[in-house]
């Protein structure tokens, strides 16, 4: 009897849970439904809605960090809508959430102050553009091409492939050097005094100027820089891509060395002339 009755009971356990979950699937079940094609079809629309918004901003030839920040900006706001809606089929209220969120957020501010001061850094570069990607830039001692600017950092690349990543707030409020796609070359060689100077600077120009590293947008610069104790100075600034800054350099340096040799201009070794005089004095 008392396994009778047990069965009894389950069934009965089974049949209540049945008929609940048939009530709920008949009341509710179109709404649920209705929120799984809202999300699915929200999904799908953000996506294509951000892709045609980026392709507009590439048209008109936005830069690209702005046109990427402004097309996940279209997304998420998207997004928000779909998901309040979705929420609202499955018979949940908003305003609680909002209420809980809103109040996670503010406790949670104090917590990432230092994360949010990246975020609203990473904001002000974005709107203002100080730099664009494929800039090179010089900040807090480092330097690089951009090569991707992000909410929280700025991700450098080096000639060498190393990535030097920037917390945004280290670049907004410090002296920042932004060159453009190239990086500027200083420096000196020594010419005899016996030699022509102008010489020297004529030849110094025609080698930087027919190398193909050399930006064709800067004129190079060169002239007398000092005159030291045994040779002229030459000074020369010039500009070279940043990629092949280092390779360019080395090749220009050697063409000048070839170039001065030929043209048989002497580059002098620092000299030093010592006389031995004689302390010993006759005393009469």
């Amino acid at each position: 009897m008392d396994i009778q009755q047990k069965i009894n009971e389950g069934a009965l356990m089974f049949q209540k849970i049945y008929e609940i979950a048939a009530e709920y699937l008949v009341k509710y079940g179109f709404q649920v439904l209705g929120g799984i094609i809202i999300l699915a079809v929200g999904l799908k629309l953000a996506s294509w809605v951000s892709k045609v918004f980026a392709s507009f901003c590439e048209k008109k030839k936005l830069d690209v960090t702005l046109t990427k920040f402004l097309s996940g900006i279209v997304y998420i706001v998207i997004m928000v809508f779909v998901v309040m809606m979705s929420v609202e089929k499955f018979g949940i209220t908003i305003n609680p959430l909002i209420a809980a969120a809103s109040a996670a957020i503010f406790g949670a501010s104090f917590a990432i102050q230092a994360p949010l001061s990246n975020y609203a850094a990473g904001l002000m570069v974005i709107l203002t553009r100080p730099f664009i990607v494929g800039n090179t830039i010089s900040v807090q001692g480092v330097s690089g091409i951009v090569h991707e600017v992000k909410l929280p950092n700025t991700v450098l690349m080096t000639e060498d492939g190393e990535t030097i990543t920037i917390p945004n707030k280290d670049i907004v409020g410090h002296i920042l050097y932004n060159s453009a796609e190239c990086k500027v070359v200083e420096k000196s060689v020594g010419v005899s005094y016996t030699d022509s100077p102008e010489k020297a600077i004529q030849i110094i120009r025609r080698v930087i100027e027919s190398s193909p590293n050399v930006s064709k947008n800067h004129r190079p610069q060169v002239g007398i820089e000092s005159f030291g104790d045994s040779s002229i100075n030459i000074g020369m600034r010039y500009w070279v891509f940043t990629k092949e800054f280092h390779p360019s350099m080395y090749a220009i340096n050697l063409a000048i060395h070839n170039a001065f040799r030929e043209a048989k201009i002497i580059m002098p070794c620092p000299q030093r002339e010592v006389r031995m005089l004689n302390s010993l004095e006759t005393v009469k």
